[in-house]
């Protein structure tokens, strides 16, 4: 019998395709609040730590609450908080190991290396990933672009938002302290959640990223949610074609979309880059073979 092989976009694409160069490295004896500069001028959820110059941990986000959580001092070392070792993989592996690797560790991005583990050249993430998905469908032959109507109706349908997006939407209120934020994201691996008034509107989302920039700042656990939330709440429709909410995603550098069934205050759904990359498609179900088996 013939052998299937089953065709995915990422297919024979080697990780020295889609990793970024620009390592972010900090030494294990450097504070922790120093940390969160780092963290947040590169836009990174997490940064290599090394000892004399030498791999030996990372320090994430989630680390980083974790310390706000405990109420540990602010000049914390890195050495003491970090975990460890990195998780790595080659240059030359396929981008859909790497895409597994993370899926099984449960971690945001991988560690490229060289020759030997102490020579780190890339770092790889889900952004990363989708951002390959995305040029990749947006310039596939099956893309509906430029076609007539007549002949699009011989190609896949192409994927909305609502086919891909999680209907999972983890919140709290205006008025919640931020340590139960911080349990919520925690708990559920989330990098960011909704925030309802109290009469039920959806008016603003706290992320990781607002969190450690208000411990940076000092302020306290125990502030309320409000104090430190983003609005409004970036949002795109259920119904919207997803090549160009992936568009809209690495355009603005954010790692999610609040899906919204009408307006923004119907939220419905949460579209975040794991989510893209889980399904391996940023464009249409031509490639649904390889999707059976993830």
């Amino acid at each position: 019998m013939p052998k299937f092989q089953p065709r995915r976009v990422l297919t024979g694409i080697q990780v020295r395709e889609a990793m970024r160069r620009q390592v972010v490295a900090l030494e294990k004896g450097i504070a922790a609040r120093d940390s969160v500069r780092h963290l947040i001028k590169y836009k990174i959820n997490a940064l290599l730590v090394t000892d004399s110059g030498v791999p030996c941990g990372v320090v994430s986000k989630t680390d980083l609450l974790a310390l706000m959580y405990a109420g540990l001092h602010p000049q914390t070392p890195l050495g003491d908080m970090m975990t460890g070792p990195p998780v790595a993989c080659f240059p030359d592996d396929l981008l859909d190991d790497g895409l597994e690797m993370m899926q099984s560790c449960g971690i945001h991005q991988l560690f490229v290396i060289g020759a030997s583990r102490e020579q780190v050249v890339g770092v790889l993430s889900y952004a990363d990933i989708v951002g390959l998905l995305y040029r990749y469908c947006h310039a596939c032959r099956q893309s509906t672009r430029g076609r007539s109507p007549a002949d699009a109706l011989h190609l896949p349908p192409e994927l909305t938002v609502q086919d891909v997006m999680s209907t999972d939407v983890q919140f709290a209120y205006e008025a919640d302290p931020l340590y139960t934020v911080i349990e919520t994201l925690t708990a559920k691996s989330l990098g960011a959640i909704l925030i309802y008034a109290a009469d039920g509107r959806a008016v603003g989302v706290v992320s990781k990223t607002d969190l450690i920039q208000a411990w940076f700042h000092g302020v306290r656990p125990d502030a309320p949610a409000a104090d430190v939330m983003s609005t409004p709440v970036q949002h795109c429709r259920q119904n919207a074609k997803l090549i160009e909410a992936l568009q809209l995603m690495l355009l603005q550098d954010v790692q999610r979309l609040f899906v919204s069934a009408g307006t923004a205050d119907q939220i419905s759904g949460v579209l975040s880059l794991s989510d893209a990359a889980r399904f391996r498609s940023g464009s249409c179900r031509a490639c649904a073979a390889g999707r059976l088996l993830t």
